[in-house]
């Protein structure tokens, strides 16, 4: 197992996850966010060097330690050319006494989480999304913007609003977590007429556009659409690929990104939650829907 933290092996590893996309978009995301100032300290490992066949980008351990019970922070993404040597990596490289979530498009993450974890005694939760990637997000046609609402993007003074209606929010380390996004990663949200927050949408340190929400009593008028067209755009800019996660069963945001030339990836993404149960309180457990299967 290897830490890179020499500059010119970062940036020779970004040119060659860039040749495999999409298949490494997760990873790919991680590390150009990386070697443009690295805002969130994340590091990545490999288990060799220059011929890698494994890979998992995550917080620097001396995030890790800070609290056991915070997976917003330990967030990972796996890639893997041999599924053995990412086995091997995975066992090594994370603090499995942990809660901690491990994502990407390969096939076996999932299967070597696991078997490590039956090792372990370690519980575990999975939650699968289809990737949708945009080949040329320039070419997304404008759309039409609601003449009651203004485009902005978010502040601090919005994470009330945004913890409370995210699925996955509602606690210390989920807002804790949003606050790092919108300081550090590109973001839009529609304003009404009084300056109120009605719908947002966030990007993060893989490139990955997600986090869409529209409080509920906006839901159904397209603004998770018009925020959707304008931050593919954006990271476009930025040189990121566009792309983002949609639940199984959200068939209404599934339609808006095959509109808007998204493409379906073949593998599903497999957010991969470890230890669940140490970050739970009786009142702040996340609802999973019908696409998430206990391990």
């Amino acid at each position: 197992m290897l830490l890179l933290n020499c500059s010119s092996k970062l940036h020779q590893l970004e040119v060659t996850l860039r040749r495999r996309l999409p298949e490494t978009l997760q990873v790919y995301g991680a590390v150009r966010t990386i070697n443009r100032g690295n805002p969130v300290a994340q590091e990545v490992l490999v288990d060799s060097w220059p011929d890698f066949k494994a890979i998992l980008t995550g917080p620097r351990k001396e995030q890790v330690a800070l609290d056991s019970s915070d997976f917003y922070t330990s967030m990972y993404a796996g890639y893997y050319r041999d599924l053995g040597a990412y086995r091997e990596l995975l066992s090594r490289a994370v603090n499995w006494d942990h809660a901690f979530c491990i994502h990407g498009l390969r096939d076996g993450l999932y299967e070597a989480s696991r078997d490590i974890a039956k090792d372990k005694g370690v519980k575990l939760e999975v939650f699968r999304y289809f990737a949708y990637f945009h080949p040329d997000p320039s070419s997304i046609p404008e759309i039409r913007l609601d003449p009651n609402m203004r485009l902005s993007t978010l502040d601090v003074s919005h994470l009330d609003v945004m913890n409370e209606n995210w699925p996955y929010g509602g606690n210390k380390y989920s807002r804790r977590f949003m606050d790092s996004l919108i300081r550090h990663f590109p973001n839009f949200c529609l304003l009404d007429s009084a300056g109120q927050l009605v719908s947002w949408s966030i990007s993060d340190t893989y490139g990955a556009m997600g986090r869409s929400v529209t409080v509920p009593q906006h839901r159904g008028r397209g603004y998770n659409g018009v925020l959707n067209n304008v931050l593919a755009k954006r990271l476009h800019a930025l040189g990121y690929p566009s792309y983002g996660h949609v639940a199984v069963d959200n068939y209404t945001m599934q339609r808006l990104q095959e509109r808007q030339g998204f493409h379906r990836q073949p593998n599903l993404c497999h957010f991969i939650l470890h230890n669940a149960a140490l970050y739970r309180t009786p009142t702040l457990t996340p609802k999973p829907g019908p696409a998430t299967t206990p391990a």
